[in-house]
């Protein structure tokens, strides 16, 4: 049998060698664009989004009490408690898809519920309040609202969907952690809550201003054509005053952030714990970095960046989107679930399709699948909590923005 899979991948590589038109320009433009998109993530989302959020997914591993995560967010917890925390605490970060992974990696595995850890990881990306007022402002007030009910109801169903779904699993699991936390529950707690409170306020703030820009607070800088539409040109001018002040002393807060965190540090913590810490967030860098950077060659290949063209051509992306019918908004969930969108982008890509001829219905559906998910992230999300559990949420976010859409679509 290993042999025969030896000669079957040996073949393969053959014949695609030996079929595959190199020279074709569209072929080779898909290779350059995933390595331009692969170049761009590394320079624009690893350093200042990724790695901070890393060690925010180590230090909730470590420095979180296990019993407060399952309090609040575990699947014993009160349901409208553990999901409106959920639900609030993804959307004030305003992350992309990937940095809030290594977020949800952190509480997941320290207790959190399954139900409550999908809302927390589909309201990150998808509940972001200057990306609402954005869409509101530049697509029109009917998309704006649509884009908040719809992704505030979605984030609640997908989690409750998702706890429904695996609660026999889920029941299991929680009782092994309830061993485990039970087992670790003597153990002397070297913080009292206003400083655990302080050093997370300051690890996320930090996540938040090191990504500041000029649009706003976000992880991911926008693109030019954002920093274009954001700079008067379409009277977004208010957009630009308090957050263009913070935009302007960005490093100044984010170096004073980062003293007070190496003062806290040093005073707070104890040798092994930072140790336990450093480790813990490279555990979490290896398991879900290397997925990342494959998924954003793969999705640079196949769609390319804004505004640059992959393998697939983005016509017929356009022509595919017209009108609002079932097979349209669909459409439109799967391209935006395959895409990758910076945070707030994809109010300036939605506005060129849709003057290319998009559907109101579909393009709500991309706004609430599109920045939920990506290529990237959906591997990563596999990887984490198995294949069954990953296709069912990227399943469910597929599915009801399609529905969504296509019920604001008839409107």
């Amino acid at each position: 049998m290993k042999e025969t899979l030896k000669f079957t991948v040996i073949l393969l590589v053959f014949l695609g060698f030996y079929f595959i038109p190199f020279e074709s320009l569209r072929l080779s433009g898909a290779f350059l664009e995933a390595f331009m998109m692969a170049q761009e993530y590394a320079r624009q989302h690893v350093l200042l989004c990724l790695v901070p959020a890393f060690f925010i997914a180590g230090a909730i591993t470590n420095f979180v009490r296990q019993e407060a995560v399952v309090k609040y967010l575990g699947a014993g917890a009160k349901k409208v408690t553990a999901y409106g925390v959920a639900s609030v605490s993804g959307a004030i970060l305003a992350v992309c898809s990937c940095t809030v992974l290594p977020l949800f990696a952190g509480i997941y595995t320290n207790g959190a519920g399954l139900g409550p850890a999908a809302t927390f990881l589909y309201s990150g990306p998808a509940i972001n309040v200057l990306a609402i007022i954005l869409s509101a402002r530049v697509l029109g007030i009917e998309i704006g609202a649509a884009r908040a009910i719809g992704a505030v109801g979605l984030s609640i169903i997908i989690g409750l969907l998702m706890h429904f779904f695996f609660l026999k699993e889920e029941n299991a699991r929680q009782a092994k952690n309830a061993e485990m936390f039970a087992a670790n529950a003597e153990t002397k707690e070297r913080r009292n809550l206003l400083q655990t409170s302080i050093f997370f306020g300051v690890l996320v703030l930090i996540l938040i201003f090191a990504n500041w820009s000029k649009a706003g607070p976000g992880c991911c800088p926008p693109d030019l054509t954002l920093q274009k539409l954001l700079s008067g040109d379409l009277e977004i001018s208010y957009f630009m005053g308090f957050w263009g002040l913070l935009f302007k002393y960005k490093w100044v807060i984010t170096v004073t952030l980062l003293t007070s965190l190496g003062i806290m540090l040093v005073n707070w913590f104890e040798k092994d714990e930072l140790k336990t810490w450093v480790s813990s967030t490279w555990d979490f860098t290896k398991q879900i970095l290397p997925l990342l950077l494959v998924g954003v060659l793969v999705a640079g290949f196949l769609l390319g960046r804004p505004g640059h063209e992959g393998l697939i051509p983005s016509a017929w992306i356009a022509k595919t989107l017209g009108g609002n019918g079932i097979g349209a908004n669909l459409f439109a969930s799967v391209a935006g679930a395959l895409m990758y969108f910076a945070t707030l982008t994809e109010v300036p890509i939605l506005q060129g399709l849709m003057g290319s001829g998009m559907g109101k219905g579909p393009a709500l559906t991309l706004l609430l699948a599109g920045p939920a998910l990506s290529l990237p992230s959906m591997i990563v999300i596999i990887k984490m909590i198995g294949v069954k559990k990953g296709l069912t949420f990227i399943g469910l976010i597929v599915v009801l923005s399609a529905v969504a859409g296509m019920i604001f679509g008839m409107m």
